[in-house]
């Protein structure tokens, strides 16, 4: 029921920063929790963070944690990941997703997810 359209992505260098955006269309967008996931050439697609319905709430996967900030703005209905120091094994197609039922909770398994967009492309060069 949730569309969702990323940006923000590009090529970047070793050490830089990129805002992620996800802009969402939906009656009840404030009701979702919201992930962001990644998928690098060859490989599987991996849980990058998530946010609780409200915003008050979030979980990183260890290889982003103190680097990358998930946030929502629910009166805009959009969902931020704020990305740090950037490597270049944070090369990934990065998507955002809404969670398959509304709740206070922060899911990380895609299968709980219903929702996707088409993805952002990340570029990091050393």
């Amino acid at each position: 029921q949730v569309q969702l359209v990323e940006s923000g992505g590009g090529l970047v260098q070793a050490g830089g920063s990129l805002r992620l955006s996800c802009a969402a269309s939906g009656r009840t967008f404030g009701s979702y929790a919201m992930g962001w996931f990644r998928q690098a050439p060859g490989k599987e697609r991996e849980f990058v963070a998530a946010i609780n319905r409200s915003g008050g709430s979030t979980y990183y996967t260890d290889s982003v944690k103190d680097r990358f900030t998930i946030s929502r703005d629910n009166a805009k209905n959009t969902v931020y990941l704020q990305i740090n120091s950037l490597k270049p094994e944070d090369t990934a197609v990065y998507y955002c997703a809404a969670a398959r039922t509304p709740g206070a909770g922060i899911p990380t398994s895609p299968r709980n997810f219903g929702s996707w967009g088409q993805g952002t492309q990340v570029t990091v060069s050393s």
